[in-house]
């Protein structure tokens, strides 16, 4: 997985590179802006006309060296530098003095208009970097707000002005279409509120040295295609569905039985030996028919869930989808949380009946697999003023529950009892439909009956969810995708991940 560091860390890693490759502080920068013109020359062919906004600082330089590098390939390029209060840096120094005369240079010293960029199609921003430390303001802040009223694509390079990489921003921060960043992600760009900013991301590799990176320790880590196999466990040759556990979902309702059915077909493509699901009793048909692998266990109510089956011989119990929240049906999660011993995955309904419930959540098994969305999450925990609150209630959650916490949406962040937080890589915007949700209690589920540990299950299965959405949107499109999608792509998804 790849590790998400802090700013004094990102700085650490530099010096580290520095001293021990060794290489000399502009050498690197040479490297981090070989990295952004081979990218640029990739997306942008020569006819576009580039502007480049420099600070004074070592941002400002690698936007110069930038400047350089893409004038010798052949593009116009124009550079303004900003000159506020902050002095400059010895790279800034070297790489404004490598500047031939064939890129035009402008000072900004006071007040301007929007009308200054005219001209130019692409603007990239290299004001400040990650090492910003409080607001912008002054003349940075009005650079930034004309930059802001551009209708032209804007790029930012290491972060966007502004914006701080692991604490709350404020003031005035650059609004790019995407950013250009080095080795490692910042925890900035995993949080909701921030892709207004940040836009796309992309990671460019400079010869960071890898040995800083075993090392440094980060509660923070990305999850990408290729941890799938650090966890994924082959089959043997000799096994039966008893070596694959059982699982219980405990779903559904009148009018509701689709969570069901979706939650219940999801477990089974996921690989469990068995699979018993709980319905009332109008749901009986349907389950019987749309998941006929799976065994029925009928509610003594015909509409509602009131109560479950014996609890004996199951590995793991998911519940919530579609179950409702009638007084029969909380005082029978209540009598569940009571008598389960096993891991639980909890969803939907069942995060509600939690949250105006107090008292069950010291029920919860330890090692269970919450899945709030965000609303969801809000009941639980009360609200937030920024989402690095929000993450920070997140894993306080987890801790005190002693159990997961999947806090669901762009880069699902997966937080564990003992701080560790997890952000996932795949998924789909096509995905923000009802009973993807669902699909997800299924897998999570499916994957705890083979005795996964549940921190692990949490991201093979959040993995595998969003990376299925993107098969399935790659073959559909993201406006016709439905749940229903997601578990028709889950074979394809197992197969390709690994």
């Amino acid at each position: 997985m790849l590790k998400i560091l802090s700013t004094s860390q990102i700085r650490e890693l530099d010096a580290y590179t520095i001293e021990h490759r060794p290489i000399a502080s502009i050498d690197l920068m040479e490297s981090a802006c070989h990295a952004i013109c081979t990218w640029f020359i990739e997306h942008y062919n020569p006819t576009v006309q580039v502007g480049i906004v420099c600070g004074t600082g070592n941002n400002g330089g690698d936007g110069l060296g930038v400047a350089r590098l893409l004038n010798e390939a052949g593009y116009g390029v124009k550079v303004w530098i900003v000159r506020g209060n902050a002095p400059e840096s010895s790279d800034f120094k070297i790489n404004l003095g490598r500047l031939t005369d064939k890129v035009e240079v402008t000072d900004i010293t006071d007040t301007i208009q929007p009308t200054v960029f005219d001209g130019v199609d692409v603007l990239l921003d290299a004001i400040f970097g990650s090492g910003l430390s409080r607001p912008v303001e002054g003349i940075y802040a009005s650079v930034i707000h004309c930059i802001n009223e551009l209708s032209i694509e804007k790029i930012a390079i290491d972060i966007p002005s502004g914006l701080m990489a692991d604490k709350p921003s404020t003031g005035s921060i650059i609004k790019a279409d995407r950013t250009l960043s080095f080795q490692v992600p910042k925890l900035a760009f995993l949080l909701p509120q921030h892709y207004v900013y940040v836009g796309s991301w992309i990671l460019l590799d400079i010869g960071l040295h890898k040995d800083f990176l075993k090392k440094v320790e980060t509660p923070y880590h990305y999850f990408v295609r290729k941890d799938v196999r650090k966890i994924l466990r082959a089959r043997s040759k000799f096994d039966h569905k008893g070596k694959h556990g059982h699982a219980l979902i405990v779903a559904g309702g009148y009018g509701k039985m689709g969570a069901a059915v979706l939650a219940s077909r999801a477990a089974l493509r996921t690989g469990p030996g068995l699979l018993t699901v709980h319905v009332p009793g109008c749901g009986y048909d349907i389950i019987q028919t749309t998941a006929p692998e799976a065994m029925a266990n009928i509610d003594e109510h015909q509409e509602v869930f009131t109560g479950g089956p014996l609890l004996t011989g199951y590995n793991v119990i998911g519940i919530g989808p579609g179950l409702g929240q009638s007084k029969e049906t909380v005082r029978g999660f209540g009598n569940i949380l009571e008598q389960c011993k096993v891991p639980m995955v909890i969803d939907a309904d069942a995060l509600n009946i939690l949250a105006s419930n107090r008292e069950f959540l010291q029920l919860v098994p330890q090692q269970s697999i919450l899945t709030p969305h965000p609303k969801e999450f809000e009941r639980l925990v009360g609200p937030w003023k920024n989402d690095f609150e929000r993450l920070e209630k997140q894993q306080r959650l987890a801790h005190d529950l002693k159990s997961i916490i999947v806090l669901k949406g762009a880069n699902t962040s997966i937080a564990a009892p003992d701080g560790k937080v997890v952000f996932n890589s795949s998924g789909n915007p096509g995905m923000a439909k009802g009973g993807t949700g669902d699909v997800l209690t299924g897998i999570l589920t499916g994957l705890l009956a083979q005795q996964y540990a549940s921190f692990e299950a949490a991201q093979l299965g959040v993995f595998l969810h969003g990376f299925s959405g993107d098969l399935a949107a790659y073959d559909k499109g993201m406006n016709s995708l439905i749940a229903s999608d997601v578990i028709e792509f889950l074979p394809e998804a197992f197969k390709r991940a690994c």
